[in-house]
Formats: structure tokens, C-alpha cells, sequence
């Protein structure tokens, strides 16, 4: 039976050729800086908008309801496009892919600062999702460039300047919507896109396509790979389950820091965001132990870090409010480091697994960790309102739990 034209391969020249390509562009620390950058500044404007809200409801007039549409608008947009855009970076120049994202993103985020009506801001943020998916465009570029023996490591480099744009936007915005205003982070965010959109106009090499294929061909090719690679299947229910536990405790922590015993305001929660930065600094050195050990053995400790530190919250049910914060501060920073070395590891795998379908391969991964993460919300949010924050670790622990037996299972299974 002849193969559906939908998941033909390229032809092995087209692979060959742009892997010989890639092979001839030096990756110098400047440029692996440039893509570390690239990524945190290009998802960063995802999380700006989340401090902001209370100033948003009372400068726009609008409802809090309404207001709350803004960040669910934004993750949206950004998991719709990680389906449907991401996967074009295998079929044309990466180069110009992340260069067309950056101006549209700058774009968005200046419609956003002149937005003269919620409405308009809604536009503005379900815009702002589809374009910082320029960040899913740099992640499989560095994979690319890359030498095999050292993929984790650089990978894991660049991931840590997408995972400190992540936690530190939130920072940020709060400091710039208090001091100034919301719609001045929007035209510095702006800025900063435009500033990174400009260096890789000049600093990126350009990116050969690996594949032909039409763009709905292009987007089907998505379930093929689901369906017939087991290794992304794995690493992609694994990261998503891990990802139910961190989701829940970042979606929760707020509410557990305003109510009692602690009556804390939202600066504190967001200052949490620092000691999830310290996790995150542990990228590269999962990048370099899955280059070394292998990422099978580097998803399991992760795994287990992890779930150690979500194990290790149940202490702090027991102690004062003071020492309680103290084990949360120091729980966040092990889950944090557990969840970003399990994600490396994945990513080591899932690149691996066919190298002219990187994009598409990242786009299956992130899109399950992001069902993930918005069941962890939702899950986290119910077992608060139930069980108090027993009910959160609990979910927490149990979904690491389910994680770590997806990647034992084919050992068990083999023996």
C-alpha cells in the first residue's frame, strides 16, 4: 500500500542538504546568547498582563470578568498557534518565520498600549498569544544548529532564557504598571521586540525547509507523528502531567498567600516569580548530564525532583506562617528546577526523533503540556476551594506520580 501523500517525507537531498547547511554555520556563544534572548523576550509578553489586572479593571472601567479575558485570550492565542503556526518553521526559513512573528508580536503590543477600549485589548491579546510563538520557533532553530553531542546543552541554554522570560515578566510588569502605567510595559515590552527582532535580523543564519509539504498536509502530519512516534507520545503525557502539578500550585499560590494565616498581597506572589528563576537556572546543567547520561535517566530524577518538593509542601500544614513561607520558597525552587531538567530531557528526546520535523515534533510537545497546565489550573483551583491547600499537593504529588510511571513503564514492560 502506497504511502498518503499527506505524510510523505522529504527527499532525502532536501534533508541532506539543509542538515550540510546547518553544519556549515558556526554556533558561537554570541549567537546561542542571541537565541536565549530571542526566546525570553519573544514569550515574555504572554505573563506582562497577569499583575496588571487589577489596574487594567480600574483605568479601562470594564468588569472583572471582561478584565479576566485578557490573559485567557493570550494563552489562547499562543496555544493555537504553537497547532497551527509553529509547524511552518520546518516547512519554510526559520529565519523568516521568527522575523515575521517578532513584527507582528511588536504590533500587538503597541495595539495593546494604545487600546482604547477593552474590547480592542482583547483584540490586542489574542494577537499578542499567536505572534509570541516566535519563541517555539527559536527552541527548534537552536536544536538545529547544534552538534548532536551537544544538543542538551544548548538547548538547555536557550531554554533558560525562555524560562527566565517567563518567570520574571511577571516581576517586571508589576514594577513598571505600579511606577508608571500598563500601557507604558506594553511600549517597553514593544521595544524589547523590536530591539531582539533587530539583532536576529542581523545575528541569524538563514534555515534551509526540510520539507515540501502544503500546509494542510503540513498540519495532518501532526497526528502521523503522534500516532506513529511512541517516544513523543511518552514525552509528551509525561511533561503534561508534571505540568498539571506546576500549573496548579502557580494558579493557587495567590489565593493561598492572600487568605489566612498569611494576608499577603499579589507583590509577594509575584516575588515567588524569583525563586522560580532559580530553577531555572538549572537548564543548562540538565542539557549537559542528558548530553552525558543519556535523557531517559535525566527525565526520571527530574520527575522525582519534582515530586519530592511537592511531597515536601505537606510540612509546611504543620509549621508557623513564617516557616511555612521559608519551605515554600525553597519547594518552589526544587519543583521549578525538577519540572524545567524533565522538560530539557524531553525536548533532547523528542528533537532527536526526526530531525526534519523539529517543529512540528516541539509544536505536539508543548501543545499536550499546555492541556496539561490549563487542567492543572482548573484541577488546582477546585481541590482548593474543597480541601484547602492539602488538596493541591495531593493533586500535585499525584500527577508527578503518573508522570514517573509513564517513563518507567517500558522498562517494567521490557523485562
Amino acid at each position: 500500500m502506497s504511502t498518503p501523500q499527506t505524510f510523505q517525507p522529504a527527499p532525502a537531498s532536501l534533508h541532506r542538504a539543509a542538515f550540510e547547511h546547518h553544519a556549515a554555520t558556526p554556533l558561537n556563544p554570541r549567537l546561542v546568547l542571541l537565541l536565549a534572548a530571542a526566546a525570553g523576550l519573544g514569550v515574555a509578553p504572554l505573563y506582562y498582563c497577569q499583575p496588571m489586572l487589577g489596574v487594567l479593571e480600574s483605568d479601562m472601567g470594564a468588569s472583572a470578568s471582561a478584565v479576566g479575558m485578557v490573559p485567557t485570550l493570550t494563552q489562547l492565542g499562543y496555544a493555537l498557534g504553537i497547532l497551527l503556526l509553529a509547524p511552518l518553521g520546518d516547512r519554510f526559513d526559520r529565519r523568516r518565520v521568527i522575523l515575521a512573528k517578532a513584527a507582528a508580536l511588536v504590533g500587538a503590543l503597541l495595539l495593546a498600549a494604545l487600546a482604547p477600549s477593552i474590547g480592542c485589548l482583547l483584540a490586542a491579546s489574542f494577537a499578542i498569544g499567536l505572534s509570541a510563538t516566535m519563541a517555539q520557533d527559536v527552541v527548534p532553530a537552536a536544536a538545529m544548529l547544534a552538534p548532536d553531542a551537544h544538543r542538551g546543552k544548548i538547548v538547555g541554554t536557550v531554554m533558560t532564557g525562555l524560562l527566565l522570560g517567563i518567570l520574571l515578566s511577571r516581576v517586571v510588569s508589576g514594577v513598571v504598571a505600579a511606577n508608571f502605567s500598563w500601557r507604558a510595559m506594553f511600549v517597553a515590552a514593544a521595544v524589547s521586540v523590536a530591539a531582539i527582532g533587530a539583532a536576529a535580523w542581523r545575528g541569524l543564519p538563514s534555515f534551509k525547509p526540510t520539507t515540501h509539504l502544503r500546509y494542510r498536509a503540513l498540519i495532518a502530519s501532526l497526528g502521523h507523528l503522534w500516532r506513529h512516534q511512541r517516544a513523543l507520545r511518552r514525552a509528551a503525557m509525561a511533561q503534561g502531567l508534571l505540568a498539571m502539578g506546576f500549573s496548579g500550585f502557580w494558579s493557587t499560590l495567590a489565593v493561598l498567600l492572600h487568605g489566612s494565616p498569611f494576608h499577603l498581597g499579589s507583590a509577594v506572589a509575584g516575588a515567588f516569580g524569583l525563586a522560580g528563576a532559580a530553577g531555572a537556572l538549572g537548564a543548562p546543567i540538565a542539557g549537559r548530564l542528558a548530553d552525558r547520561r543519556g535523557p531517559e535517566v535525566v527525565t526520571r530524577l527530574g520527575i522525582g525532583i519534582a515530586m519530592a518538593s511537592f511531597a515536601a509542601m505537606a510540612l509546611g500544614l504543620v509549621l508557623p506562617p513564617h516557616a511555612q513561607l521559608v519551605l515554600l520558597a525553597i519547594t518552589t525552587v526544587g519543583f521549578d528546577l525538577g519540572f524545567q531538567t524533565t522538560l530539557i530531557a524531553h525536548q533532547t528526546i523528542v528533537y532527536g526523533i526526526d530531525p526534519a520535523s523539529r517543529s512540528r515534533l516541539n509544536a505536539v510537545l508543548f501543545v499536550v503540556m499546555f492541556i496539561g497546565m490549563a487542567a492543572g489550573a482548573a484541577i488546582g483551583s477546585a481541590m482548593l476551594t474543597q480541601w484547602g491547600w492539602a488538596g493541591v499537593i495531593v493533586m500535585a504529588v499525584t500527577a508527578s506520580l503518573a508522570a514517573l510511571a509513564v517513563r518507567m513503564w517500558p522498562q517494567r514492560s521490557s523485562r
